[in-house]
């Protein structure tokens, strides 16, 4: 146990450096975050963001008066008491 003392205290806190693993460390986590947005980028050009009129809520706009006894009839109405 005292060798590995020794040796720890002859590395000078000035000179270390991550070294060889840490840049391969750290060059995976980059080609890693690019091949994830380019990906990303590719699954977003696919989305198509045009939105398609739903036709309930069309026919739920032109006729307000015929939905609401519907509504009371089965019970979700507002409740008195």
């Amino acid at each position: 146990m005292t060798h590995l003392v020794s040796f720890a205290k002859e590395v000078d806190e000035d000179k270390v450096t991550p070294g060889v693993l840490g840049f391969i460390v750290f060059a995976a986590m980059a080609l890693a975050v690019w091949a994830l947005m380019k990906s990303m980028s590719r699954h977003m050009n696919r989305v198509d963001f045009t939105q398609v009129p739903d036709p309930k809520a069309e026919q739920a706009e032109t006729e307000p008066a015929a939905t609401e006894p519907e509504a009371e009839a089965s019970g979700q109405g507002k409740k008195q008491g």
